[in-house]
């Protein structure tokens, strides 16, 4: 495939060099700092001067999808910070530029900043274990960019959109084409023509839910156990597809607040809900999928395209992932059949694009070369007589005559052991392992040793594995003759890539909801079968469809999280009230009831029922908090430092004192510069303002906090053991205790 010229030397000014850790205080390992979920690759450009325009190119390593967006953030980058949580990284790559002469792991003879730029230090500071990698500025080109775009974007109908949308973005363009450029140079990867999944990405539709909070309310991630399922990810996860499992994460951590969309969403859950018998023909519809990832898939076929066929490990694998592809195309009808008519727009828009007429030609092609009778394998000898029987006979004269020579050695084989076995008066049995065959015996139908010529003995899970010189030269020459066997499929299944690839659009259309849905749905970066998959994961519990008001009510709501580890009818049930007229709310009880009124809104936005007798919410465009009274030893911030952080975060303006404080504390830290978030359509929760310092000083700040909360209009529940706040804050007329 003929791209852009690459580079012959690394990209960096330099030596190859990576940041991994932030010079100063060493920091303990938390949930947000050893995980390693991330396979994404990153590229951010920002804007010069104080307009703070932040470009993000993101690839997945694993899918080959690649999201562009481009942003005005605040001086503490958290529009840019929740993007790079919702597509988690395991590289992030920044101009050389903006990294500080001083820095001596990035010494070099570049010209460089006197100070590392304020956005690699956020960036070094929320995720001080990912790889930083410096790019040499020259290879952040919004002209080549846009052409990496044009020629890697597959044909389908969210491409016309995606150029025009990315035209003018040049800080994304930019941010593309350093991504491609270190794919090819560094990472050695290259893809096929018209093969990626590429979209532009609008930061409008989704919620903003910073960090702290998702991690507060342990959207993803257990505070306590990292491995428990105790989050709302998990309540929710029934998916059966790795693709539906990713669309649940992003979707927690950045609900939609398109109406239309959400209640679409809603209308699927109701009949799958109503309609066990199609909620049932779903299921098994998606267990032919299980364990097969759509979207990794044809990443993988597009990048094995372009690599050489004289090897017999690529050649294994591109067969195998023929093998999976045959198998998803071939049951593809079935999840068509069960979604033929639905009452739901919705549904009626995915069966009509999952009944793309380009998938009957793929799977025309596929019957034509490829035996039907190849089904999927866990492993050993099937999995290789899979690969090795996977392209039809007649096909290749000299492939029916390497298969037949690998069917005469792997016969030798047994006829050796039957041999042995007679020989010796011994129940031996062969087991295939990936160096080849070897002789086995359970170790209770043995007594004493074994006979000699045997090589190679060793106890494996209750019984003896071993070897000999004859099985090793039977070994050698099946071998030969399977290698033989995949490098001649292989010319067979590349022509057959070839073909298929031409038809990537309907892949991805079959695999992702392309901009066919209307806009209103907010559907254009939902993939078909994972939103099958997340919306029958959202009908397991039939509980209460919500409605999307100006007012946030529910009657006798539950914690999602804590209903599934209570037995039913033993957790208290909370009833939530806040409008217009009375929208800041004091608490003076448990804080549990903050953080389920978090979960419920988020559980809503997304599309799904909610426990509780009767809900009605309001479309938040951020859901922002200060709910942890503890040390954030990772900034090195004391727990009344990092309520000022929380709260500077999430308001507008300060009132004079406040930024006395603010600049006390946080001279060291970089962060005198923070403009909040909160609008008329945040909601905030607040839990004990104040704990960190003196009871005279904690009742100042939170008062001056909450009249700024009053102030903007926001949705705000506000939990303080401050019974002085009732009284100073009783002047409001939209304070309600």
């Amino acid at each position: 495939m003929e791209m852009s010229s690459t580079p012959s030397r690394p990209l960096g000014s330099g030596q190859s060099r990576s940041i991994t850790t932030r010079p100063g205080t060493a920091r303990p390992q938390t949930a947000a700092s050893t995980r390693h979920e991330g396979s994404y690759v990153i590229a951010l450009l920002e804007s010069r001067g104080v307009a703070h325009e932040v470009g993000i190119a993101a690839m997945d390593r694993d899918t080959g999808r690649v999201m562009l967006v481009q942003l005005a953030d605040c001086p503490t980058y958290v529009k840019t910070l929740h993007q790079m949580h919702i597509h988690y990284p395991s590289l992030v790559l920044v101009p050389d530029t903006f990294i500080a002469a001083t820095d001596a792991t990035l010494a070099s003879a570049a010209k460089k900043p006197p100070t590392t730029s304020l956005l690699v230090q956020f960036i070094m500071e929320e995720f001080p274990n990912i790889p930083l990698e410096p790019v040499a500025r020259k290879y952040w080109n919004d002209g080549a960019g846009m052409d990496f775009i044009t020629q890697l974007c597959v044909e389908n109908d969210e491409r016309a959109a995606t150029l025009v949308s990315a035209s003018d973005k040049y800080y994304a363009l930019s941010a593309t084409c350093a991504l491609f450029k270190y794919c090819e140079s560094r990472l050695n990867t290259r893809f096929s023509s018209g093969s990626l999944r590429i979209r532009y990405a609008s930061v409008e539709g989704t919620m903003l839910i910073d960090p702290e909070t998702a991690k507060n309310l342990e959207l993803v991630k257990n505070v306590m156990h990292k491995k428990s399922s105790h989050t709302l990810f998990g309540v929710l996860n029934h998916t059966y597809t790795a693709m539906a499992s990713r669309l649940l994460r992003t979707n927690i951590l950045a609900p939609l607040t398109g109406i239309e969309a959400i209640n679409a969403r809603l209308d699927v859950v109701a009949e799958l809900i109503q309609n066990e018998d199609r909620f049932s023909q779903i299921r098994d519809a998606l267990k032919y999928l299980n364990k097969l990832d759509f979207d990794k898939l044809i990443s993988s076929l597009a990048t094995l395209e372009v690599r050489p066929s004289n090897s017999a490990k690529f050649a294994s694998t591109r067969v195998s992932q023929m093998l999976s592809l045959q198998i998803i195309i071939r049951n593809l009808p079935f999840l068509q059949k069960v979604l033929a008519n639905s009452k739901s727009q919705l549904l009626q828009v995915i069966h009509e694009m999952i009944s793309d007429n380009r998938l009957a030609l793929i799977a025309d092609l596929i019957t034509d070369n490829l035996n039907d009778a190849v089904g999927p394998s866990k492993g050993g000898l099937a999995a290789v007589n899979a690969r090795v029987y996977a392209v039809k006979a007649n096909r290749n004269r000299l492939l029916d005559v390497a298969r037949e020579t690998f069917k005469e050695n792997v016969g030798d084989i047994y006829q050796l052991n039957s041999a042995l076995s007679e020989k010796h008066g011994l129940p031996i049995t062969l087991v295939y392992q990936e160096s080849g065959f070897v002789f086995a015996m359970k170790k209770d139908e043995l007594e004493g040793e074994l006979p000699k010529g045997f090589l190679n003995i060793s106890a494996q899970k209750g019984r003896w594995i071993f070897s000999s010189m004859e099985l090793k030269k039977l070994n050698a020459r099946m071998k030969d003759a399977l290698d033989e066997t995949l490098i001649l499929s292989d010319k067979i299944i590349q022509e057959l890539l070839v073909e298929v690839l031409s038809h990537s659009g309907a892949l991805y259309t079959a695999s992702e909801a392309v901009g066919t849905f209307p806009s209103s749905y907010q559907c254009s970066s939902l993939r078909q079968v994972a939103l099958i998959d997340l919306l029958w994961s959202f009908a397991h519990t039939s509980i209460i469809r919500p409605e999307f008001t100006g007012t946030l009510a529910v009657k006798s709501g539950r914690h999602p999280i804590l209903e599934t580890v209570h037995a039913a009818g033993t957790l208290v049930a909370n009833d939530i009230y806040c409008c217009d007229a009375s929208h800041f709310q004091i608490i003076q009880g448990p804080n549990t009831y903050l953080r389920q009124t978090g979960l419920l809104v988020i559980v809503a936005m997304c599309g799904c029922f909610v426990p509780a007798d009767y809900a009605s919410f309001r479309i938040h465009d951020a859901l922002l908090s200060r709910l942890s009274n503890d040390d954030d030893m990772e900034k090195n911030l004391s727990t009344f430092a990092n309520e000022i952080t929380s709260s500077a975060m999430i308001l507008g303006k300060c009132p004079s004192f406040f930024f006395f404080f603010f600049f006390f504390f946080f001279s060291d830290f970089g962060l005198t510069a923070i403009i909040g978030l909160a609008t008329p359509q945040t909601l905030v929760l607040v839990d004990e303002l104040g704990r960190g310092t003196s009871p005279s000083e904690g009742v100042g700040i939170a008062h001056a906090i909450a009249e700024e909360l009053i102030r903007i209009k926001c949705f705000v529940l506000f939990a303080t053991h401050f019974h002085e706040l009732s009284t100073t804050l009783s002047r409001q007329p939209s304070v309600v205790k």
